[in-house]
C-alpha cells in the first residue's frame, strides 16, 4: 500500500542530481573479536543476506510518482528486493590503513542510490590493518534524517560482548504503530500541525515572528543573518566526487572548556570548528575579512520519538573566523547561538518544521542555477551538525567492539563542506565530507581541529 512522501522529505528527492547525491551515511570502525578466524566476516555477510528477507517495511519500499496525487512522490512496497545488491562485502587493498578505508568510503559516498530500488546500502569492509573491520552504510535523506539513521544503527548493536547473530537494520521489527495511509500532502502537513485550521494559523503567524527575530538579530552585534555570509573557497560549484576525513576526540577535553567558559557543549564544538576553519583558510591564503556563517540543524524529536522521516529546525551561527583571539571567538559563537535559539523558542513545532525546510532549502541561487555558485551571495558558508549518540555506552556488533562512529552527510552546490559530529563512548567523533575538487587538502582540517581545541583549553 502506497503512502505519501512528506514535504520536507520530498525536498531531498527534488534537489538530487549526479553532482548532489542526497543521502546520509556513517562509518563504524570495530575491533575484531579474539576468536575471529579468516572467514569471520564472510560468515557474517552470509548471515546478513541469507535468508533474503526484509522484515521492516521502511527498508522494503521504494519511491514512485503517483498520477493520482498530481505527480507527488509516494512510497510503495518493493516485492523483489535483492539483498545481495543492498548488502555488499568489500576488501581493502594492502596495507589496509585508515587512509585506504577513507578513500573507499569517499568513493562509496559519492555514488547515488538507485531510485528503482529501496534507497539504502550497507557495506561490510574487511582487510583493515590491526584486526579491525568497518561497516559503511548510507540511506537517502528522504527516508531517514541523521538522528533516525543513528538510532536504527544503534539498534543493531549491543552492550553484551558475548552476543552473536545480531539483526541487521532491515531485519528489525517496525517500532512505529500501524496507521492508516494518509491521502495527500495537505492532510500530511495538517496532521503534523494539529489540523488544517492550526496549519493556516501557524502559517499566518510565521511571518511576523520571523520578522521580529530578524530585526532582533540585526540589532545584535554578532548575530548571523541569512545571505550575509562572505564568499569563500568553500562556496564554489561542486562535482559528484567526495572526500571524507574522520577523527575522534575525548569529550572530557571539550567539557573542561565548557566549565571554564560557561558556554554550552555544542558551543564549544562550534568554536572548535571555527578555529580550525580560520587556520585552514589562513593556510590557503583564503580567509575572508568577514566572519563565516554556519547553518546548524536542530532536531525536533523528543527522547522517546521513534518516528522516521525528517524533523528538523535550523539556526545560523556566527563562527567569528575574523577574530584572532580564541576567547573572544568563543564568546561570539555562544552569543550567536543564544540569539538564534531565542528566535526558535518563539515558534510552534510546525513553524519550527517550516523554518527547517526553508533553512535546508535556502542554499541560494548557486544550488539550483548552473554556474551561479561562487557568483551569488551564499546564505551560509557550511553546515555543522551535532547528532547525539550513546555517550556512556560501549557497544558491540557480533562480538566486535565499536571504536569509532563517524557520520557522513550532504554537501550542496555552493556549500562544498559539511562537518557532522556524534558522541559515543565518551568520545566526540567528527566526520568531514567535502567536494573532492572544491575543498583542497580536506584531511588537514583534522590537524587544525586539534590545534583549535588546544587553544580553547588554554582559556
Amino acid at each position: 500500500m502506497s503512502a505519501p512522501v512528506g514535504p520536507l522529505d520530498a525536498m531531498f528527492l527534488a534537489g538530487e542530481s549526479r553532482q548532489l547525491p542526497m543521502h546520509v551515511g556513517g562509518l563504524m570502525l570495530f575491533d575484531l573479536p579474539e576468536d575471529a578466524g579468516r572467514d569471520h566476516l564472510a560468515k557474517l555477510y552470509r548471515e546478513m543476506v541469507d535468508p533474503a528477507q526484509v522484515v521492516n517495511p521502511l527498508f522494503g519500499r521504494r519511491i514512485r510518482h503517483s498520477a493520482a496525487n498530481l505527480g507527488y512522490w509516494s512510497w510503495e512496497p518493493d516485492d523483489e528486493i535483492d539483498l545481495e545488491y543492498h548488502v555488499r562485502l568489500s576488501a581493502l587493498a594492502r596495507p589496509g590503513r585508515i587512509r585506504e578505508l577513507l578513500e573507499l568510503t569517499s568513493r562509496l559516498h559519492g555514488a547515488r542510490l538507485d531510485r528503482h530500488r529501496p534507497l539504502w546500502e550497507i557495506h561490510v569492509i574487511e582487510g583493515l590493518r590491526g584486526r579491525r573491520l568497518a561497516l559503511y552504510s548510507k540511506v537517502h535523506h528522504a527516508m531517514l534524517d541523521g538522528v533516525s539513521a543513528l538510532r536504527w544503527m544503534q539498534a543493531t548493536l549491543t552492550d553484551d560482548p558475548t552476543r552473536r547473530h545480531m539483526p541487521a537494520p532491515y531485519a528489525l521489527p517496525d517500532r512505529q504503530p500501524q496507521q492508516a495511509p494518509e491521502p495527500g500532502l495537505l492532510e500530511s502537513v495538517a496532521k503534523v500541525g494539529g489540523g488544517v485550521g492550526r496549519v493556516l494559523t501557524d502559517l499566518a503567524g510565521l511571518t511576523p515572528v520571523a520578522l521580529r527575530g530578524a530585526m532582533h538579530n540585526l540589532r545584535a552585534e554578532h548575530a548571523a543573518v541569512a545571505f550575509q555570509a562572505p564568499q569563500t573557497i568553500l562556496n564554489r560549484p561542486i562535482t559528484g566526487a567526495r572526500r571524507f576525513a574522520a577523527q575522534s576526540w575525548p569529550m572530557e577535553r571539550l567539557a573542561t572548556v565548557r566549565a571554564s567558559t560557561g558556554a554550552t557543549f555544542n558551543d564549544v564544538m562550534l568554536a572548535m570548528c571555527a578555529g580550525a576553519l580560520r587556520n585552514y583558510l589562513l593556510e590557503l591564503n583564503a580567509l575572508p575579512d568577514q566572519a563565516l556563517t554556519a547553518m546548524v540543524p536542530v532536531s525536533l524529536r523528543g527522547a522517546d520519538d521513534e518516528s522516521n522521516g525528517n524533523a528538523l529546525a535550523t539556526l545560523l551561527c556566527d563562527l567569528a573566523t575574523d577574530e584572532p583571539d580564541p576567547e573572544r571567538r568563543m564568546r561570539r559563537v555562544s552569543e550567536s547561538t543564544k540569539y538564534a535559539k531565542r528566535v526558535l523558542s518563539q515558534l510552534t513545532p510546525l513553524q519550527n518544521l517550516m523554518i527547517g525546510a526553508v533553512g535546508l532549502g535556502s542554499a541560494g541561487l548557486g544550488a539550483v542555477i548552473p554556474g551561479a555558485a561562487g557568483r551569488t551571495p551564499p546564505p551560509y558558508n557550511l553546515v555543522i551538525s551535532n547528532v547525539p549518540g550513546p555517550v556512556d555506552s560501549t557497544l558491540y556488533w557480533n562480538g566486535a567492539r565499536l571504536r569509532g562512529l563517524y557520520p557522513m552527510s550532504i554537501v550542496l552546490n555552493g556549500q562544498a563542506l559539511n562537518i557532522s559530529v556524534t558522541s559515543y563512548d565518551h568520545q566526540l567523533h567528527f566526520g568531514l565530507i567535502g567536494c573532492r575538487r572544491s575543498v583542497p587538502h580536506l584531511q588537514r582540517l583534522l590537524g587544525h581541529l586539534e590545534t583549535s581545541l588546544t587553544e580553547l583549553e588554554r582559556l
